[in-house]
């Protein structure tokens, strides 16, 4: 996926709550969404949808003529023998343009360290699959020092090679606002975001994508300042909502 650092990019996982049929139903719907907003095609606004694994070449017809991107919720590090696994060759071969890597129920229910997040991030870099590097600090703090800690998670994930962060999109998900009833205050994640694109601005990586994630919905996108888009969780598996936060995202000012 070719990055535009001054797109707004508005996406969804369905993590594991939909079954096949249903989320291929929930997936037409959604491009129907898309469809119907003929300024998408324009690239100022990149929606994009990360579905189960084996939706996944199914999908890819699904939005074959869309601007949607095809998403994947996971990677491994390599092809070979890692059994269970899906490398991210392969996912390049599916048409998968990016690739969830680093979320924090990887890393706290699969034990993902950061090193093995880096090659994570290392080899889909090398399959020419977008990584979007989940990060965010597991307990409310002050914006400084959140941003701090995610900008060690950057970091870590690159293995201190700034040139190859230029690869990633950000997926800001504070750990503490993940499945909560609503999300952090705007007012924290522009602070955070803000602090972070100072920290990043030393290494000429200010304008990269950061997105918010963390029980995202419609309503919040247009509070927020200095961050690149949302990435929806349940909210978005109405379609409906889905195209809400477009049309927030296509209302704002060009970037």
């Amino acid at each position: 996926m070719l990055l535009n650092t001054d797109a707004v990019y508005v996406g969804v996982s369905t993590k594991m709550y939909m079954g096949y049929a249903k989320s291929l139903a929930w997936l037409e719907q959604l491009v129907k969404e898309v469809d119907a907003r003929p300024a998408l095609a324009a690239g100022r606004v990149v929606p994009f949808v990360i579905p189960s694994f084996p939706v996944l070449p199914a999908a890819a017809d699904l939005v074959a003529e869309s601007p949607v991107v095809l998403g994947a919720q996971n990677c491994g590090w390599a092809d070979g023998p890692w059994t269970g696994e899906v490398a991210p060759s392969m996912l390049a071969e599916l048409g998968v343009g990016l690739v969830e890597i680093g979320h924090a129920e990887r890393r706290r229910w699969f034990g993902e360290s950061d090193a093995m997040i880096a090659l994570k991030v290392d080899a889909a870099v090398e399959s020419g699959v977008t990584p979007l590097l989940c990060v965010g600090e597991d307990e409310q703090a002050a914006p400084e020092a959140a941003a701090g800690i995610v900008f060690q998670q950057i970091s870590a994930a690159v293995s201190g090679d700034w040139s190859r962060a230029g690869r990633l999109v950000v997926a800001y998900e504070p750990v503490w606002a993940i499945g909560a009833p609503e999300p952090a205050s705007a007012e924290y994640v522009s602070a955070v975001v803000g602090a972070l694109r100072a920290a990043l601005g030393q290494h000429g990586l200010a304008g990269m994508p950061v997105i918010y994630g963390g029980s995202a919905k419609p309503g919040l996108l247009p509070q927020l300042s200095g961050v690149s888009g949302l990435f929806l969780g349940r909210f978005a598996h109405d379609s409906a909502n889905f195209g809400r936060v477009l049309d927030e995202a296509l209302a704002l000012p060009t970037r």
